[in-house]
């Protein structure tokens, strides 16, 4: 695709910042809300911060890595911008929707392009009931936590948490337990796209549970629901030869 118009963003640390500056000097440029496509300097955290920031616009993010791990990133390189814009392959990833419920009663809603987390707030082991489509699955697991994952917040902290990698446009989510002490043996689930999943939080004033969708926390959860977004549509551009598709692949191959 021909992207007429670029703009910069960066995150705050010096080696994006400087990126930042050299990059605006090279190429013309305009503010974000006026982009065909948006330049996003940092890391994994900073490209999901710039893909919520422009959500509701809808543009197209371009990461070069000016972070550490760089996983949903591009190689970093001032040289031929343009022409790898013009050549980049897209992602097209849809979010999952949280809403929570506190223990004033008060809703709370938030997007995730990774995944959906809860944990136990206190020494004490979270005891949570889980349905799917509002059928009980699972009651009284004793775990630290539990977390859904999208397919390309699979290899994050789902992986860390031992669960399925999903390579990207599979219609599935991770259903993934963290530290679970009851009932030993599972493992979690994989779950159709277009599933419910509600968590019941078992004596949220003894053992209080966090909710998190991925930068946003909710403390003091009594339940919460989480199912796919298919309003909010994200799109990451790559190129060609470090696809995010490749990317996923190549990580359930590593050592």
């Amino acid at each position: 695709m021909d992207y007429q118009k670029l703009a910069f963003v960066a995150a705050q640390h010096i080696q994006a910042q400087d990126a930042l500056t050299r990059l605006q000097d090279r190429y013309a440029h305009v503010v974000p809300e006026e982009a065909d496509v948006i330049v996003a300097l940092g890391g994994d955290g900073f490209v999901l911060e710039t893909l919520h920031r422009y959500l509701d616009a809808k543009t197209p993010i371009y990461g070069m890595n000016r972070g550490t791990v760089g996983f949903l990133m591009n190689e970093y390189d001032e040289e031929n911008l343009i022409e790898r814009l013009k050549n980049a392959d897209a992602s097209e990833l849809k979010p999952l929707r949280m809403q929570a419920w506190d223990m004033s009663g008060t809703k709370h809603e938030a997007l995730a392009i990774n995944e959906v987390s809860l944990l136990r707030e206190t020494r004490q082991a979270a005891k949570l009931k889980i349905l799917i489509d509002d059928i009980e699955r699972l009651d009284g697991m004793i775990c630290d936590g539990a977390l859904v994952s999208t397919p390309a917040g699979s290899t994050a902290y789902n992986l860390s948490a031992h669960g399925p990698i999903i390579p990207i446009g599979a219609a599935v989510l991770a259903l993934t337990p963290i530290s679970v002490f009851r009932p030993r043996r599972w493992r979690g689930a994989l779950l159709p796209i277009s599933a419910k999943i509600e968590f019941q939080v078992a004596t949220p004033d003894l053992r209080p549970v966090s909710a998190t969708a991925d930068s946003t926390e909710i403390r003091d959860v009594t339940h919460v629901i989480v199912r796919e977004d298919k309003e909010s549509a994200l799109t990451l551009l790559y190129d060609p030869e470090h696809n995010l598709k490749e990317r996923i692949l190549k990580e359930q191959f590593q050592p």
